[in-house]
This record gives structure tokens, sequence and C-alpha cells, in this order.
């Protein structure tokens, strides 16, 4: 049976996500969950299938174990294929030696075999740290169109934010003539989404070139772009108009899980021609009491609300005691707020527990996370997995005693 495809997907997934501070402790940044059923790494998966691609490599390095245990064998995404499917692809031990990724280019680099297996036409590169629904099948038609070597999708930004940016400066019909990295004067408002398509034949060589160069940071955006560019290759834009956060920080995280409750937001999971698809708990129906206060939020399976929730999000098996109240919050699997207790502008993680008369949230001040996984960081107050506030204790400007 041939295992020829036209295209297969390269999902980068191994980053530490170290801005998301106690929330990516222990587990790899795509797979922190978002919006009351998902995780961070269903929304470029879902994007793959949703746009006929069939076959993703799940590039995994720090913290892999939750996100293989959640990606088991792809069914969630029908990505259980014969031919193709997805695949867990750490750093291993071969014929060259080991070494861990040492940077997005040579993630790549060390899986040229596993492409090679399906010798396909064309690569769509993709990070596992972005919230967007994208039909990458339009993407990859412009690029035959154009026979480029590489195209690479882009986003209109402000000219301040521009300078947060990889930024491509472009001809009027869209090839690409210049690329820089976070310029402090951007010549124009296209910022790269970090979503590549390469012709394979062509990036397959300057993968191998850029990795016998000992000066190079083995990086597509500092690297293999601008090589490309200094040789006069065909690159091109894409230019995407939808929805798109990166949630790399904890401001974008919760500013991106926020947008689900907004109409005008642009990000609308319910959408029955483009399914985003996440893993279920198996979880029963959730549950309000008689004396809940529910209104204009997410409340996922398996809660047990008592209490007053507004504006917040909800993942499975939250548990929110009578008179506890929840406003403009994140509160994530398992976690517990007790009675009395007040969560406010704030991400509670899995597990978490927030005792009794507790107040969290509405500190303005930035301090480091301290040792028990609570920290305050741009006025979004973060409690980490399985930390406890203690009863009647306050969150607010400095980090509490926690128990």
């Amino acid at each position: 049976m041939s295992r020829k495809k036209e295209c297969v997907a390269m999902l980068l997934a191994g980053g530490r996500g170290s801005r998301l501070y106690v929330l990516t402790q222990d587990v790899a940044k795509p797979a922190v969950p978002f919006g009351g059923k998902y995780r961070i790494i269903d929304f470029p998966l879902s994007n793959c299938v949703n746009s006929g691609i069939d076959t993703v490599g799940v590039l995994t390095q720090y913290e892999p174990h939750v996100l293989n245990v959640y990606l088991a064998n792809g069914q969630t995404w029908d990505l259980d294929r014969l031919n193709g499917g997805v695949y867990a692809l750490p750093p291993y031990e071969g014929g060259k030696g080991s070494e861990w990724y040492k940077g997005t280019a040579n993630a790549i680099y060390q899986n040229i075999s596993f492409i090679d297996e399906y010798d396909p036409e064309y690569v769509l590169i993709l990070s596992g740290d972005h919230i967007y629904k994208m039909d990458y099948d339009k993407m990859l038609d412009q690029h035959k169109e154009k026979n480029a070597a590489a195209t690479i999708a882009v986003l209109n930004v402000t000219l301040e934010e521009a300078k947060r940016f990889g930024i491509m400066n472009c001809n009027p019909d869209g090839s690409i003539y210049e690329f820089e990295e976070k310029p402090a004067q951007p010549k124009s408002t296209l910022a790269s989404m970090g979503i590549y398509i390469f012709t394979w034949s062509k990036l397959r060589k300057y993968l191998i070139e850029d990795e016998n160069n000992p000066e190079s940071s083995n990086d597509f955006g500092k690297n293999i772009i601008p090589a490309m560019l200094a040789r006069g290759e065909n690159l091109q834009t894409y230019r995407f108009d939808g929805y798109w956060k990166d949630v790399g920080t904890i401001e974008s995280l919760w500013e991106a899980n926020m947008d689900l409750l907004s109409p005008d937001s642009g990000l609308n999971l319910d959408d029955e021609n483009w399914r985003i698809y996440g893993r279920t708990t198996g979880a029963p129906p959730h549950f309000t009491g008689r004396n809940a206060d529910v209104k204009h939020s997410l409340v996922s399976e398996g809660c047990e609300v008592e209490g007053h929730v507004n504006n917040s999000v909800l993942f499975p098996n939250v548990t929110v005691e009578e008179g506890a109240n929840i406003e403009y919050s994140i509160i994530m699997p398992g976690a517990t707020v007790e009675k009395g207790a007040t969560v406010k502008y704030s991400i509670v993680a899995e597990d978490a527990h927030i005792c009794a008369g507790a107040t969290v949230g509405n500190a303005p001040s930035e301090v480091e996370a301290d040792q028990w996984g609570v920290a305050v960081i741009a006025s979004k107050t973060v409690v980490g997995k399985k930390a406890v506030v203690a009863a009647k204790q306050m969150i607010a400007e400095n980090i509490p005693d926690v128990e």
C-alpha cells in the first residue's frame, strides 16, 4: 500500500511556555486547557482534519506525558488512520546520536525521515499554541497557484503590535522581499502567524544546509526564511482575516477564553461546518442547585454549581459551593471553590482548591510565582495546579500564605 501524501503537517508542540508560569509547570503549553472542554492543541489538529490533511506529526519535548496521553491514537480528531494519522515525535537517539530539539528548524530536520516516509509534495508547519480556525487547503491552493517555495500566513495588526511580531515586507503581488523580526520601526503591519507551507524538496535542502551551519540558531524565522530570501526563492504571503490569538501569556489566554463569551469576537465554536474536536471526560451533565445564579457563562459537564457564576468559563468537574462568587474567571477541571469564597478576573488551574471565605483576584501588581503555585500576573491572578488557597485568605497585591 502506498503511503504517499500530497501534504504532511508538522505541529511544533514542545515549547516550555514559561510565560504561562504555573499553568505550564508540569504540562506542555499545547496541553493547557482552553474554552471549557478543549486543550489548545485541539485547534490546529481540528483545522488539519477539517482541511483534509490526515497525516500530522506532533513534535513534543517539554513535559510530553499529558500531551501524549491526550493524543492517544488520534481518534478524537478522526486521525486514527491505517495510512497516516497523528504521531507524537519526541527527540530520540539514532545513528547520528541524540539531542534535544535546538530550534524550530532543527525539530523538523530531526524528523526528515518521518516526512520522507510519505514522500509529500508539501509540508505544513504549525504551532501548537494558537487559537484560531483556518482552512489550510485554501492556503495550499494559493501556494501551488503561485508556484511558491514557501507561503507564510500573515495577519494585519496595528503598527504598535507589529513591534512584537515577525513582519513580512511585501511587493504588491504578495511576494515577500524582506523579513524583519520584531522591528523597532515596522515597515508594514503584516505579521507572521507562525504557519508555513513549504515545497518539501526545497525545504529539505535548506534544513540540511542550516544544520551544517554551526552559527545557525536552527530557527525558521531567524535562519530558514532569511536564507531562502537571500537566494531569491519565491516566498509568498497568505492573508488571513479571521480570529487568531497567540495564547502564550496569561493575559492572552484569559482574553481568548473571555472571547468565547463575546458574540462579536469572531471566535465562534458553534459552527457545524468547522468543528473543533476535543476529548470528552465522560462526566454526567452539569448540575445547578436551586440557589445557583449562573449568568453569561460556559459550564461544562460534571460541574456542580450552587453559587454565583458570572461571565466565566467552568471546565468539567468544577465544584462551586453555595455562597461562592465567581466573576470573569476561568476555572479549570476538577477545581473547587468553597462556600463564601470569591474569585474575580482569575485563572484557577486543575484540581486547585479555594477554601471557604478566601478571596482571589483584583490584584494590579505583577510578581513571580512562588513555591505554592500562586501568582499575580498582569492584573490577573493565577492559582496553580493542585494549589490550595487557605480559608479566609486574600490574594491581592501580595502572594499570600497558602496551605
